[in-house]
């Protein structure tokens, strides 16, 4: 891309020295060069959320947590591997932490079902979440998966019913609630982890209603332009906070997380802390308030014409 704008660069001067009039010609050029700039730029960004080395989970939260106890199962039907959730603290205030995990090996992913999350594992993280509304302890959720599982076991214990319960229930939990997008926010999958009083996402991760091999299928009709709809879906951190869906952006290190997970992990760590120490000082009826008022703005827009 580079080289390209060189080349334009070269032509432009070209065209000054000569005195031709071809600046139109050249404006579409260089607008042609920014599209596909910003097609690559968008896709390195995906490829950095979906890197193989990117930390998931449990390696934040044995970095950020102490003390982290994992708690098991939804008490209807069984446990879901593929959603974490325990009791800790962050430094010495106890916290329930709920998060997407997924696997590097494939033992590890079969276990895990490559972080796509069934029913159960949304019935577990929202017993979990009541558990922490009872007992006053504020609630981190760490969003890390390419979707819920989409398989027939999962429509027939009720995938969809168990995602919408997660979002009215979190909307109002009478708790703090701080939500961090840290690899792949997918559609439904990650909404059902993703209600809080803050919500933030890192540099690097994306966050859509689908995936951009999904997008290009239906989309465009040809898979293979992929990166052609993560351009358009506006998944990256930067297009998210522009929609004022997040609070903010977390910063990761030079060439992603994985590249300094310990860095990456004290970043969030340092805005947790500063965010619960004013977030629990408040009425929680307060934070309930404030919360559906920041949901009900997202996509929200006046369209009416001037009289």
């Amino acid at each position: 891309m580079n080289a390209l704008s060189l080349k334009l660069g070269e032509l432009k001067k070209l065209v000054e020295d000569s005195g031709l009039d071809v600046q139109d010609e050249l404006a579409r050029i260089e607008t042609k060069i920014q599209a596909v700039s910003k097609v690559e730029t968008v896709w390195k960004q995906v490829e950095l959320a979906r890197h193989p080395e990117r930390p998931y989970a449990l390696d934040y939260i044995s970095r950020i947590f102490d003390g982290f106890i994992e708690l098991h199962g939804d008490r209807a039907f069984g446990d879901d591997p593929s959603i974490v959730g325990g009791i800790a603290f962050l430094d010495s205030r106890p916290v329930t932490v709920l998060a997407n995990q997924k696997g590097r090996t494939l033992k590890e992913n079969v276990f895990r079902n490559h972080g796509m999350a069934n029913p159960e594992g949304y019935r577990k993280a929202l017993r979990l979440a009541k558990e922490a509304e009872k007992f006053h302890r504020p609630i981190i959720t760490l969003v890390d998966t390419a979707g819920a599982y989409p398989g027939l076991g999962a429509e027939e214990r009720g995938i969809g019913e168990a995602i919408a319960r997660n979002l009215r229930d979190f909307s109002q939990l009478l708790t703090p609630v701080i939500c961090v997008v840290v690899g792949e926010g997918g559609s439904g999958g990650a909404l059902g982890l993703c209600v809080g009083d803050k919500v933030y996402m890192l540099e690097n991760a994306i966050y859509s209603v689908i995936s951009p091999e999904g997008g290009a299928s239906i989309m465009l009709r040809d898979a293979t332009k992929a990166k052609d709809a993560a351009a358009m879906l506006r998944i990256t951190s930067q297009d998210l906070l522009d929609f004022k869906v997040l609070n903010g952006v977390i910063p990761e290190p030079p060439g992603g997380a994985h590249t300094d997970p310990g860095a990456a992990a004290k970043t969030i760590k340092d805005i947790l802390v500063r965010d619960l120490e004013d977030l629990c000082g408040r009425n929680p009826a307060v934070l309930v308030r404030y919360r559906n008022q920041k949901i009900r703005t997202i996509g929200h827009w006046n369209d009416t014409a001037e009289k």
